[in-house]
């Protein structure tokens, strides 16, 4: 009962789970960013989100709606600076979020070479001529890498325009 009551007067809605509260070095840096102008639009654009954001002493508190609004982005992209900033610290937040990286590469060019090779030479006896399965289980065989699928193989053919047929 009383949390519906806090609901509806739009307390609970106020609590924020990951509150900014800057430290006087770090309010005067981001100023100093600020200020300059000498990074990049999205640095400064969060250099100000933070400062609205500030819970601190010297800070404005603007609710996310309001900071949004402000710096024309969304509330979510509020939020999600906030939480960074409270998680991982003050570069990070400042800073566009490193991407996932992608897998590494099963065919380098030395694989790539020896699949041409293989591609190029007579298939093997009983075969009119190469599939993808098998080039790629020949690949296996010869210890060019440990394992390796059809669609690679298609893919790495098609990229230097050789064709099977």
């Amino acid at each position: 009962m009383v949390r519906a009551s806090l609901w509806e007067r739009g307390a609970l809605m106020s609590l924020k789970l990951y509150v900014v509260t800057l430290t006087a070095a770090e309010r005067s840096f981001l100023k100093g960013l600020v200020s300059k102008g000498v990074c990049s639009a999205l640095k400064q654009r969060h250099a100000r989100l933070l400062l609205k954001a500030d819970a601190g002493a010297e800070g404005e508190t603007w609710p996310d709606e309001r900071i949004a609004q402000a710096l024309e982005m969304g509330v979510r992209t509020v939020e999600r600076v906030r939480r960074r900033f409270v998680e991982e610290g003050l570069e990070a937040a400042l800073e566009r979020k490193a991407q996932w990286k992608r897998k590494a590469r099963v065919l380098d060019g030395a694989a790539e070479a020896h699949l041409i090779a293989q591609a190029c030479s007579p298939p093997p006896e009983g075969r009119a001529r190469w599939t993808l399965r098998l080039l790629a289980e020949r690949l296996v065989e010869l210890h060019v890498v440990e394992d390796v699928c059809h669609e690679t193989v298609r893919q790495a053919l098609k990229k230097t325009n050789l064709s099977l047929g």
